[in-house]
C-alpha cells in the first residue's frame, strides 16, 4: 500500500466547514485507490501561488514530511497545470499528481465494459496530452501504483501525435457505443414504461437502492465511484405496473470538466427519465454541501426541470437530530430497511400520478385480460366487478401521450 501525503490550499472564499470535507473527500479517494494517508499538509493563503500552488517554505516542510513517514506520493487537491506539476517536481523528491489524476486512475479501475473503458482512456489521455514533456520521468519514478493504471501507463512516453491520433480512434469508438445505447433508450422511450434515474453524490447509496428494489446485481461498496457503467434495470409492483431504474455515475465537488464530458452519456441515461431519485446521505456531515453540489451539476447539464424526488438514505446511520434541511417532495428511508424501500415505492407512485392521466372506465369481462395485458404500462389502480353492470369498474393512471388501443 503505498503512503501518500496530501496538500490542500485554503483560500479566503473556502470556509472551514468547506475545505474540511474537500480534505476528508481527497482522502476517501486515496482510499479508495488502495493508498494510505500518512500526512495531510494545509496552507491558507490569500490566493493559489502561480507556480507551486504552496509558499517555497511549504514545499520544505513537504519534504521534511516525505522522509519522516517515507512516503512514495504527494496528491495536491488542487488542479495542477502542466507548468505547475513541473515547478512541484523539482522541488520533492517523490511523484507529484493531482486529485483529477487520482479520480482517473480510480475511474481506470473501476470501468468495466466496453464504453467505460473507453471514456476512462479518453480522459486520461485528454488529461495528459498537454503533460507529455516531464511525465516520462515521473512515471518511470512511480513504477507501478496510483496514478500509473489504465492507457496512461502505456501511451506516456509516445508523441503528442500519437496520442492525439489515439484520442480520436477512441472518440469515433465512443460515438459508435453511444449511438447503440441511444438505440436502446429509445426503445425504453417508446415502450412507455415509467422511467426513473437515480443522481447523487457518490457513495450515497443508489447502488444499494436498485440492488434492493429490482434485485439487480450490480457492484456495491462504500467506496467513492463504485458505479460508472450506466445500470438499467427493469421490475413491476404487484398490480403489474413496469419500470424501470438506472444508476449512473457519482457527483463529486468541484467535478473536473473532462470527467463530465468523459462520461456524458451515463448521464445522458438520466435525461429523457419520468422522474429523478436525487439520493442524498443523510448521515454524512457533508449532507448539505453534497446536495448543493448535486444540484449545481444538474443545472449545469440542464437536468434540473425533470420531474424529482429527493431520497434522504442511511436513515439508520443518523442521530435524533439530521443535520440537513430536507427538500421537498422527499422520503427518510434506509435502502436496506424493507418498510421503508415500501414508503419509497409509494412515494415514486405519488409522483408518477401527478404526471400521468387519472381516468375510470367500464370494462367488460370478455376485455378484463387485455387491460391486464396492459397493466405494465397503465397503473391499475383499482379493479371492482359491478354485478348489476356484470362489469368492471376500473380506476387507472396512463402516461399522458399513450393511446389506448
Amino acid at each position: 500500500m503505498q503512503q501518500i501525503i496530501l496538500v490542500g490550499v485554503q483560500t479566503q472564499e473556502i470556509s472551514d466547514h468547506r475545505y474540511e470535507m474537500q480534505m476528508n473527500e481527497l482522502q476517501e479517494l486515496v482510499e479508495t485507490a488502495q493508498g494510505k494517508v500518512v500526512s495531510i499538509i494545509s496552507q491558507k493563503r490569500e490566493r493559489i501561488d502561480k507556480r507551486y500552488i504552496v509558499g517555497k517554505g511549504k514545499l520544505e516542510e513537504i519534504n521534511r514530511e516525505i522522509t519522516k513517514n517515507d512516503a512514495d506520493m504527494v496528491i495536491f487537491y488542487e488542479q495542477l497545470s502542466p507548468s505547475q506539476n513541473n515547478n512541484i517536481q523539482g522541488q520533492l523528491e517523490v511523484p507529484v499528481i493531482d486529485r483529477v489524476q487520482l479520480i482517473l486512475d480510480i475511474f481506470a479501475q473501476r470501468a468495466t465494459s466496453v464504453e467505460g473503458k473507453l471514456q476512462v482512456a479518453l480522459a486520461q489521455n485528454e488529461y495528459l496530452l498537454p503533460r507529455l514533456s516531464g511525465f516520462g520521468e515521473m512515471m518511470s519514478r512511480l513504477g507501478g501504483g496510483i496514478g500509473t493504471r489504465g492507457p496512461g501507463e502505456t501511451k506516456l512516453e509516445q508523441n503528442r501525435r500519437v496520442l492525439r491520433n489515439e484520442i480520436q480512434r477512441i472518440k469515433h469508438e465512443l460515438k459508435d457505443v453511444e449511438a447503440h445505447r441511444e438505440r436502446t433508450r429509445a426503445r425504453r422511450q417508446n415502450s412507455s414504461v415509467f422511467q426513473i434515474g437515480l443522481i447523487g453524490y457518490t457513495n450515497a447509496g443508489k447502488s444499494t437502492l436498485i440492488n434492493n428494489i429490482s434485485a439487480a446485481d450490480t457492484y456495491e461498496a462504500n467506496q467513492l465511484f463504485a458505479t460508472l457503467t450506466p445500470l438499467t434495470r427493469t421490475f413491476s409492483l404487484e398490480n403489474h405496473f413496469k419500470m424501470t431504474m438506472t444508476d449512473t455515475v457519482g457527483f463529486i465537488q468541484d467535478l473536473p470538466p473532462m470527467i463530465i464530458d468523459a462520461f456524458h452519456s451515463t448521464l445522458e441515461e438520466n435525461r429523457q427519465v419520468d422522474l429523478l431519485l436525487i439520493v442524498i446521505d443523510a448521515s454524512s456531515n457533508y449532507a448539505a454541501e453534497q446536495e448543493t453540489v448535486v444540484l449545481e451539476q444538474l443545472k449545469a447539464l440542464g437536468m434540473d426541470t425533470i420531474p424529482h424526488l429527493f431520497v434522504y438514505n442511511k436513515a439508520d446511520l443518523v442521530d435524533d437530530n439530521p443535520k440537513i434541511l430536507f427538500n421537498q417532495p422527499s422520503v427518510f428511508i434506509s435502502a436496506q430497511d424493507e418498510d421503508d424501500l415500501m414508503t419509497l415505492l409509494d412515494a415514486i407512485i405519488a409522483e408518477m400520478k401527478q404526471s400521468y392521466d387519472r381516468l375510470e372506465m367500464v370494462v367488460q369481462p370478455g376485455e378484463i385480460n387485455q387491460w391486464i395485458k396492459d397493466s405494465d404500462v397503465l397503473y391499475i389502480e383499482s379493479m371492482t366487478f359491478d354485478e348489476e353492470k356484470n362489469a368492471y369498474d376500473l380506476i387507472f393512471y396512463k402516461p399522458k401521450t399513450y393511446v389506448i388501443k
